[in-house]
């Protein structure tokens, strides 16, 4: 997976805290202006997601929020973190971020959130699956595969074969 885009450098400790308990990969941006500039390993348009600290400089944060969503290829999830004087400041900007947390948030509220922004992108965790051989088990799905081919199983059959390959 693309590393998330982070912004301000150095990102508040809770935020990388969150992303590294999570297990993401993260590059920070120090000035909004530098995000179209070449960073080593990342595509231009390969950020899987962003998390930007407006407590600091919103002015900032929003600029950079606006130019990520107007790109040929937005960059999405985008999660805005802000400081309590900084709701008011929120109407009317809801289409430059998918979700918010008022900072400072919970270590477990971040990890979550970020979490289930990733899901609502398709770029969650991949699902729990058993393999052995060709035979290949969603754990989620409750489908079975021979080769790639689904198989037609009740609900029984199913979790017998689970249970016998697991």
């Amino acid at each position: 997976m693309e590393p998330l885009l982070c912004y301000p450098d150095p990102l508040p400790g809770p935020l990388q805290a969150a992303l590294r308990q999570g297990g993401y990969d993260f590059r920070c941006l120090g000035k909004p202006e530098l995000v179209d500039a070449t960073e080593p390993g990342v595509t231009k348009d390969g950020w899987s997601g962003a998390v930007v600290s407006a407590a600091g400089d919103l002015t900032g944060a929003v600029t950079l929020c606006r130019h990520l969503r107007r790109r040929d290829v937005p960059v999405a999830p985008l999660l805005l973190g802000v400081a309590p004087d900084q709701l008011a400041e929120l109407a009317l900007r809801e289409d430059l971020f998918d979700d918010f947390c008022v900072l400072p948030a919970t270590l477990e509220e971040l990890v979550a959130r970020l979490e289930h922004l990733m899901w609502r992108a398709g770029r969650g965790l991949a699902p729990d699956v058993i393999e052995h051989g060709p035979l290949v088990l969603n754990l989620e799905t409750y489908q079975a595969a021979v080769a790639g081919r689904v198989l037609d199983l009740t609900y029984m059959e199913y979790e017998l074969l689970r249970f016998l390959s697991a």
